[in-house]
Parts: structure tokens; sequence; C-alpha cells
């Protein structure tokens, strides 16, 4: 039996959306400051300062323990890298950069990875793949299509390219909690799984590596690795299922 996923009101959504804004309006601060000689753990201090500019909390400090209000992962990293001052980007590093926020008890997230000075052809085309791969999953969105769908498009798109599609992480439905009904697979087939609903909020996030598919978490238990260390890249929005389509709720105030 389906768990039960919950429709969001007309003012829920509203909160989403100022949710959403704070979190891209950061996210576009930070990949602005992205360079070589910059800490991840200077990262995660000016996310914490913007935040409190702007009256919102962080979704992920203290989650199940995390220490930082931002994942940072780098390179073969493929989500929930842990910031710390004493690790330092370096020219054609690729980062991703995962980040929510709390506005008013509802949330926001969402994830983009960026390269770091020049980074070589191969790293370009996994980072515009994966962004692509997001925007397929979203293309999928609207009132009565299901899970699969979204799934579907973006496995079709990664796998496209040779690409390995993350299976241990997935996406999720997002609101009064980070985490959600239902989960949101980046790979699946089409016409399955639970139907999507006008009202439902959902994030929607393609790991893509550019090897295998296996993932290994290291000693801190927290940052996962590709087990064959090949890169791995990170895009997520947050998104609103309407009636006839999808609207992103994690797009900048400034586009």
């Amino acid at each position: 039996m389906e768990k039960a996923v919950e429709v969001k009101s007309r003012e829920e959504i509203a909160t989403m959306r100022a949710a959403g804004v704070v979190v891209a309006d950061i996210l576009v601060h930070l990949k602005g400051l992205v360079k070589p000689g910059l800490t991840t753990g200077a990262i995660d201090q000016i996310a914490r300062e913007e935040l409190k500019k702007r009256g919102a909390k962080p979704a992920f400090l203290n989650y199940h323990g995390f220490p930082g209000v931002i994942c940072v992962s780098i390179n073969h990293e493929i989500v929930h890298g842990i910031p710390s001052d004493k690790r330092a980007l370096k020219d054609g590093d690729i980062v991703g950069l995962d980040f929510g926020c709390v506005v008013d008890r509802f949330y926001g997230d969402s994830a983009v990875t960026v390269g770091v000075g020049t980074i070589t052809p191969e790293a370009e085309q996994l980072i515009r793949v994966t962004r692509e791969s997001l925007e397929r999953g979203i293309a999928a969105v609207k009132a009565g299509a299901r899970i699969g769908d979204i799934g579907a498009a973006v496995q079709a798109h990664a796998e496209g390219f040779g690409y390995g599609v993350v299976r241990d992480f997935v996406g999720h439905g997002i609101g009064r909690a980070l985490h959600e009904e239902p989960p949101v697979p980046n790979y699946g087939k089409a016409g399955t799984g639970p139907r999507l609903k006008a009202g439902m909020t959902i994030a929607i996030e393609p790991m893509v590596n550019a090897g295998g598919i296996e993932v290994e978490t290291l000693a801190d238990g927290w940052t996962a690795v590709t087990k064959d260390r090949k890169l791995s890249a990170h895009f997520e929005h947050t998104v609103l299922v309407t009636e006839t389509g999808s609207e992103i709720l994690t797009l900048p105030s400034k586009i």
C-alpha cells in the first residue's frame, strides 16, 4: 500500500516558494565565490552568515548529526561532503554544493555542481549532462504522471552518455520535513510508481557518475564517494507539481 503523500495548500506553497528563493539566492552567491584556495569550511561559514541575513534557518545542520549547513562534495565525492577549514579547492576540481533552509517551518533544498578554475572537457560534459538530466526529470512532472516517469527520463539521458546513475541516494518529497514521502529515484520505468498530484512538492536530484554506480561511505560516516573514484556530479531542485506541469521553487530572485 502506498504511503500518504501530502498535498500542500496555497499558503504552504507560498512559504515553500520563499524558502526556495533563499536557497537559490545563497547558492548563486556561493557559486560566484568558488575559486582555487577557497576552503570548504569558508563556504560553510559564508552560507551560515547568508542564512542569518535572511532570517532563515539551516536545514542540514545537526540533521542526523551532520555538522555543517551545507554539503560540499569534491570530484569523486557524490554527496554529503563535510565542510572543513583544512580543505581547499584546487584548480581543476569540480565541487557539488547541496544546500537547504527552513522558512516558517517549511523546507527548500537545491544543489549545483560547478568547476573550479579550468576543468577538463570530460568534467564539463559530466556537469552539463547531469544538469540536463535534472531538466529532463522536471519536464516529466505533471499531475497524473508517475514517479517512474521522472526516474526514467533522468536515467535515459545520463546513461545515453555512458554514465552511471546512483541508486543508493534518491530524491524525495519535501515540505514540513526535509525528507517526506515519496522517494523519487533517478532511475526507473516510465508509467510505474505513485501518481503525482497537483500540490505535491518533491526534490528531484540526479547524482551521476562518470564511471560505475557503486558507492562507498568514508570513515567520517557521511561522505559518499564513487567506488571507482571517478568523478560525480549532482544537481537538485525543489519542484511543485501543477495540473499542467511543474514550477521550480528553488529559482533565484534575480535570474
